[in-house]
């Protein structure tokens, strides 16, 4: 057994065999972290570059320019073209089509855990695609924020529909306020706003209501932005005709399980972070398409 020293919790270190199938050890990673600072280290990312898709592949790496003010500039595989989506999703249909890509595991006891394979996560991905399609949600700089409670699989096709039609999205945290949500709303100048109805109880306590909150919202947002509701409890809210959209409805009413990735440009927005907002306005913070999945992968 081992201890931290800083928490006094004490932990079992892992088996053999998951040391022996590990896809790093310590020395590999200190050797990788060295490469990665080394000057230059377009080497190291060129290299780890070609571990995602391309549709045209990159051939320049890195061109940055720290200069303040004004020219500040960051780009990485700036001349690559991909898709966040297919790289997550449809490179791994032909060969680990059946095997489980999410499991999700409610926090009701009673309700039974979904083992979603990448088969199923395309399917209802590109029909989460059609629908924000259909609502006018399309490539060119178009934002969607997400105000979701953790009901995967929903928030996870939403994420990855936008990264399909190459839409821009935004994930707010399910328990901040009206306000808060309204200022992310209008900060990202979002086209639409994906919430539920109300999040699932969680321990037997009472969630936040998320439809009214998001009525709330949008009385204050300056922008049309139409809302895309998934119904997960079944409980009452209000509605407002030509703003409100039943996700439920729209997926069983025919949306089709295929929708082609758009190109993305690798320094095309993925997605905006924003900051807290508890030192003055929130601030985002925009994550690009490229430089963002190589780091991720």
């Amino acid at each position: 057994m081992s201890s931290d020293a800083t928490t006094g919790a004490t932990y079992a270190p892992p088996s053999a065999e998951i040391v022996a199938n590990a896809h790093v050890n310590a020395e590999r990673y200190e050797e990788m972290y060295a490469a990665s600072i080394a000057d230059p280290p377009e080497g190291f990312w060129a290299e780890h570059g070609k571990r995602v898709d391309w549709i045209k592949p990159f051939t320049q790496v890195k061109d940055v320019n720290y200069t303040f003010p004004p020219d500040v500039s960051i780009k990485w595989f700036a001349d690559g073209t991909l898709n966040v989506s297919a790289n997550c999703i449809d490179r791994h249909l032909e060969t680990r089509g059946d095997q489980t890509a999410i499991i999700f595991e409610p926090d009701n006891p009673e309700e039974a855990a979904q083992h979603i394979s990448y088969t199923q996560l395309h399917a209802e991905t590109c029909k989460m695609a059609n629908i924000l399609t259909d609502l006018g949600v399309s490539k060119g700089g178009d934002r969607v924020v997400l105000y979701l409670p953790m009901i995967p699989p929903e928030a996870a096709y939403a994420m990855l529909a936008c990264a399909r039609i190459g839409a821009i999205h935004s994930i707010v945290f399910a328990g901040f306020s009206p306000d808060a949500l309204a200022a992310r709303i209008n900060g990202s100048e979002a086209k639409l706003l994906i919430t539920a109805d109300y999040a699932p109880p969680r321990g037997g306590r009472q969630t936040p209501p998320l439809k009214s909150n998001a009525d709330e919202a949008l009385l204050h947002v300056t922008n049309d932005c139409k809302s895309l509701v998934v119904k997960r409890t079944g409980g009452q809210t209000t509605w407002v005709d030509g703003r409100d959209f039943d996700y439920n409805a729209l997926r069983e009413g025919g949306a089709s399980a295929e929708f082609a990735p758009v190109e993305m440009n690798a320094e095309d927005p993925l997605f905006i972070l924003y900051t807290s907002g508890s030192t003055g306005q929130p601030k985002g913070v925009v994550h690009s398409s490229g430089g963002y999945l190589v780091y991720a992968r």
